[in-house]
């Protein structure tokens, strides 16, 4: 071979090819910092399922048992049903974002932490939405349905914002 072609060796390892083993290197990093982002992803959206089928369910119980009890209650129903509406709406959205899991990048990375930052902000309105729901139906109307609509609906958003919290914190660090 003349010498422009000829493969350089390591000075440090004769006989090593560190070309392949640091594009190797580079490689395996990425991937496990990927499938780290991905697992995490994957446990806050399984979450928020879990979240989404357990407010469903208690929703539809409750709704149940004031049916089968002729309990006229507005709270009750309306908290009731604010717990099953959200519910699907969570269970929806969870269902999409699961359908969607991919391995990130860094630009995806930083995209998936912004939206989470988004939504807490989004959560913390829906519980203050709740409570001024709450209040003004309490002190205003003297509406019990009013209250139960506003409670349900703070539930929902304290228990999404403590799930996008979680989530928050294990991908910003």
């Amino acid at each position: 071979m003349s010498a422009p072609f000829r493969r350089r060796r390591s000075k440090r390892s004769p006989g090593a090819r560190d070309d392949f083993l640091v594009a190797q290197a580079a490689v395996s990093i990425r991937r496990v910092w990927a499938d780290t982002l991905l697992n995490a992803e994957r446990g806050y959206i399984a979450r928020t399922l879990v979240w989404a089928v357990l407010s469903v369910i208690s929703g539809t119980a409750l709704a149940v048992l004031l049916a089968a009890r002729r309990i006229r209650s507005p709270l009750l129903s309306q908290f009731a049903l604010q717990l099953a509406g959200w519910g699907l709406v969570v269970g929806a959205v969870g269902a999409l974002e699961w359908q969607g899991l991919h391995l990130r990048d860094l630009a995806g990375a930083t995209r998936l932490e912004r939206v989470t930052w988004t939504r807490v902000g989004f959560d913390a309105g829906i519980v203050g939405m709740g409570a001024v729901l709450a209040a003004t139906t309490r002190a205003i109307g003297r509406s019990a349905g009013g209250l139960g609509a506003g409670a349900g609906l703070a539930l929902q958003g304290a228990a999404l914002l403590v799930l996008d919290l979680q989530f928050a914190a294990a991908i910003s660090r």
